[in-house]
């Protein structure tokens, strides 16, 4: 008889360490978000005048945004144990909402100055298409993770 106790799987993952390279993305995603933050609200506080209200909107949205990524890279970087593919999932989302806002800022804002919404509805098409692929792998990969560790459980 084996008199050791029987170790979980939620107590096996979170033995696990970070990987380095994880822990580097994760330190990116933390530094630039913050300094995006920084730079941006930086244009923003400098800039002369009473602003439009697309372009006080506009550098709203992009701090917001660079806050957020920090904030995950934040979140990554607290976590002693790998968060698999949830960390995927969360920056993908991250992704498509920053990319499907931008896009359609920019759009607004051509459209505003006559210089028609082509362009910018090409380009954040084809940025909005690859963060969506990137979100339906993360969920896929995420689902199949989940299904394997019920499996490996007996759940």
């Amino acid at each position: 008889m084996n008199d050791e106790p029987r170790v979980s799987a939620e107590q096996m993952i979170g033995r696990l360490p970070l990987s380095p390279w994880a822990r580097i993305r994760a330190a990116v995603a933390l530094t630039a978000g913050l300094a995006g933050a920084v730079f941006v609200g930086a244009l923003w506080i400098t800039e002369p005048g009473p602003l439009p209200g697309g372009t006080r909107l506009a550098f709203a949205l992009l701090t917001v945004f660079c806050l957020a990524w920090a904030c995950y890279g934040g979140w990554v970087m607290t976590h002693r144990a790998p968060l698999f593919a949830t960390d995927r999932v969360i920056a993908a989302w991250l992704a498509l909402t920053a990319s499907s806002v931008t896009t359609a800022v920019v759009t607004t804002i051509a459209v505003q100055r006559g210089t028609g919404p082509i362009l910018p509805l090409a380009t954040g098409g084809v940025l909005v298409a690859a963060t969506v692929v990137l979100a339906v792998r993360a969920h896929a990969r995420r689902a199949t993770l989940l299904r394997r560790k019920r499996e490996l459980s007996g759940e």
